[in-house]
């Protein structure tokens, strides 16, 4: 009786075979429990105990990506034992791409977002550079799902080449009328990601000077010392050259002074161990060298050479101003007297005339 009942057909199928079908799939969904209540459970645990995030990731992925898959996976292998008619299998089958291709669309989406989040944390960037990564992560997504959605319906036949090849030609055409903005376009990306200057930074483009208010998708704005606001398009700041004073770590000063022709040899091989004194008495300085350089037209030059141990200005006016009127002390304690512009006017008696 019951094995009259176990060989009774329905749509080309026996009992037994729809027994054996529900069995292998319950089977298939009680280990899939004991997957996520046992290995998840202690990823999870372990994870948390580690001081990277990339471990709570993975463990996330597993959960959200992998699980759901498994679950497909389980329907699939149960039903091979099962005749299945063309169009059941051709719904199997599209189903299983579908699936496959959004969960590995969003995995892959899933990293970028990671990686992403990871370099802003890490660069701890400002507010606004983290705006600029969120709408560069939306663009990418847009991008990989719209790849993604091309793979998918070319492997459920359809013919997107026509489709794809209009949209190359047409991109073609965009690309040429608009090649001066995606020439910006390209340059803020690597200004984003090769950073040779920040918001705040101080930076000399030629001629121009002025401190980093705003980087834009197509410009870049600069406040001038005058005041006023320069606007640079964005691929012209990476074919110059720029001088960045924010990152500057020491600044070299050299310096000259003149004395006048009349001040002794002993004071004239003085000044330079004066100047060495003066300057090593000044904090934050690094002394390099002072000699006694040359002669001038109404002047003995000498010239000095010291670094100031921070790319702060105003810090280097201070410093270079002590030292002035430290040496200006100096020399009045000695009587040295600092040279200035001078002529000497010589008149010769006519021998007619006398």
């Amino acid at each position: 009786m019951v094995s009259d009942i176990l060989q009774q057909s329905y749509f080309q199928n026996t009992v037994r075979d729809y027994l054996i079908f529900l069995a292998t799939f319950v089977g298939c969904i009680l280990l899939i429990q004991v997957l996520k209540g046992i290995v998840l459970h202690r990823l999870r645990m372990w994870s948390k105990k580690t001081a990277t995030t990339i471990d709570d990731f993975l463990v996330r992925m597993i959960s959200r990506q992998l699980v759901p898959l498994l679950y497909f996976g389980a329907l699939y292998l149960s039903s091979k034992g099962l005749k299945i008619s063309e169009t059941g299998n051709q719904i199997i089958n599209v189903t299983g791409a579908i699936l496959l291709t959004f969960f590995g669309v969003r995995l892959i989406v899933a990293i970028i977002s990671y990686a992403l989040n990871a370099y802003s944390m890490e660069k701890a960037l400002d507010s606004s550079t983290r705006n600029t990564f969120s709408g560069i992560s939306t663009i990418l997504k847009v991008i990989i799902w719209g790849i993604g959605i091309a793979f998918l319906l070319d492997n459920l036949g359809f013919e997107i080449s026509a489709v794809v090849a209009g949209l190359g030609i047409g991109g073609i055409a965009v690309a040429l009328a608009a090649q001066t903005i995606l020439g910006d376009l390209f340059s803020y990306f690597v200004i984003f990601f090769d950073r040779p200057f920040e918001i705040g930074d101080f930076i000399i483009v030629g001629e121009y000077m002025g401190s980093i208010e705003y980087i834009g998708i197509k410009t870049t704005r600069v406040r001038s010392l005058g005041g006023e606001q320069l606007v640079f398009s964005n691929t012209d700041l990476t074919n110059s050259r720029i001088r960045n004073y924010k990152r500057m770590e020491k600044r070299r000063i050299v310096f000259k002074l003149g004395v006048v022709y009349q001040t002794s040899l002993e004071n004239v091989k003085a000044i330079p161990g004066i100047i060495k004194q003066v300057i090593e008495n000044v904090q934050d300085t690094a002394f390099d060298r002072a000699h006694f350089a040359s002669y001038g037209d109404f002047s003995l030059n000498f010239e000095a050479v010291y670094s100031v141990l921070s790319g702060d200005y105003n810090k280097y006016m201070d410093i270079q101003q002590e030292i002035n009127l430290a040496l200006k002390e100096k020399f009045e304690e000695r009587g040295i007297e600092f040279a200035f512009p001078t002529q000497t006017v010589i008149l010769e008696k006519s021998e007619e005339n006398s």
